[in-house]
């Protein structure tokens, strides 16, 4: 049985090298495989299932979240209102649903890392509890950096969670603010900050979006969906000014095992 990664640029992916894990941890590695399959131009998807009949499982990363879907059968409803999929299954036909478990994950690793970072205490002064967590998330607001197919299922995570957050972009435009228009003001309000941008990746570990890091306090939390390296540029400039942080390989780990019982599902 086949699994694999659609994405550009994947050589550093944490997929790969998790399932393989996995599949050596179940006893399964000599039935079970995870390809990368790396394609600048996502119009090569519809050619897997082709090249590989025993696909049963796809997991997708930048920038193909969005472009895979039209080519799919089916859309989970979930990932057809987020309007990115991050996870496909084929049926006993053939036939592929796009998922999206990348909105469970971030929502799941969020809510611990802030438990574990005692942000109520550091924002608000009590103590970090499940009932004042999500008291205080209420009355919060959130910045989210980019505008791509993971910041769509962070923003619905963050819906679930009844946080206000305003959407960043290099370019203006409805529903958004650009960079130049965060200032020091716009950064007390808003006291959770999520990059879901390639900023910072490896390769480009000097790069950071653009931020006045001046102005992060003990109040604000700041979340990246990047995880190589550990410690972005971006969650470092924060930290210095006190700011409690977190990368998102928890992220990960949760959306992985979401895409795990997904496929499950049909391989039962």
């Amino acid at each position: 049985m086949t699994f694999g990664l659609l994405g550009y640029p994947i050589s550093n992916s944490f997929s790969r090298g998790y399932f393989t894990n996995k599949f050596a941890e179940m006893g399964i590695s000599d039935t079970h495989r995870y390809l990368n399959f790396e394609m600048e131009d996502a119009t090569g998807f519809s050619e897997l299932k082709t090249k590989h009949p025993d696909l049963l499982g796809v997991n997708v990363t930048i920038p193909h979240k969005q472009a895979v879907m039209p080519m799919l059968d089916k859309l989970d409803p979930a990932a057809a209102r987020i309007g990115a999929v991050n996870c496909i299954r084929y049926d006993e036909k053939g036939k592929s649903t796009g998922f999206n478990t990348d909105y469970l994950g971030f929502k799941e690793d969020l809510l611990d890392q802030l438990q574990k970072t005692n942000w109520t205490e550091r924002a608000f002064g009590l103590p970090t509890n499940e009932d004042l967590l999500e008291t205080f998330l209420e009355a919060s607001n959130a910045l989210i950096l980019g505008t791509g197919g993971a910041a769509l299922a962070v923003q619905e995570a963050l819906r679930d969670l009844d946080v206000e957050f305003q959407s960043v972009s290099r370019s203006s435009g409805e529903g958004k603010i650009t960079y130049a228009d965060i200032t020091p003001q716009v950064l007390a309000d808003h006291l959770i900050v999520i990059n879901t941008t390639p900023l910072g990746m490896a390769h480009h570990a000097d790069t950071f979006p653009d931020l006045p890091y001046g102005a992060f306090s003990a109040a604000h939390f700041c979340y990246d969906l990047v995880y190589n390296p550990d410690e972005t540029t971006f969650l470092r400039k924060a930290r210095e000014q006190g700011a409690g942080t977190g990368n998102g390989l928890g992220m990960l780990h949760r959306q992985a095992e979401a895409g795990w019982d997904i496929w499950m599902d049909l391989v039962d």
